[in-house]
């Protein structure tokens, strides 16, 4: 029987692990590049920024979830379904927030970090705070998915 923090551990390192490979080497350039596309954006579509957003989203939750039944098996976590269900909700809809800009700019103005998001660079303040977020969300994911 595994404690609920190792269950904790395990699962926060399972979905991070799949996150990267979600965000980094499963998610297409063209779903990287549109995904946050919005109508205000000069000849950008909001439409297609929503489409590859959602498609984006789903590959990267599929393999969180293939990621962390696999994992959860391999070393015997005995994880409520009802509650990685639950965890993969949570980091997918956060996930589509986020990725669609618009709505984590608005958070990093409000809070005083737009100069921050607006830094430039293949690594810019945009990439950190979006990658911060993520991170935030997936430990809370962790925790659902952990507990009993």
């Amino acid at each position: 029987m595994t404690t609920r923090a190792a269950r904790f551990a395990a699962s926060y390192a399972l979905l991070r692990m799949a996150a990267d490979l979600g965000d980094h080497w499963i998610q297409s350039d063209h779903q990287a590049v549109t995904k946050g596309q919005h109508d205000e954006n000069e000849g950008q579509s909001s439409r297609a920024g929503r489409i590859a957003c959602t498609a984006h989203v789903a590959s990267y939750t599929a393999t969180q979830g293939v990621v962390l039944l696999a994992g959860a098996r391999a070393l015997g976590l005995h994880l409520k379904p009802s509650r990685v269900v639950t965890a993969l909700a949570l980091s997918a809809g956060t996930h589509w927030w986020a990725d669609r800009r618009v709505h984590l700019k608005a958070v990093a103005e409000a809070t005083g970090k737009g100069n921050f998001y607006n830094l430039g660079g293949p690594l810019g303040g945009n990439y950190a705070l979006d990658q911060a977020f993520h991170h935030a969300m997936e430990t809370i994911a962790a925790a659902i998915a952990a507990s009993k």
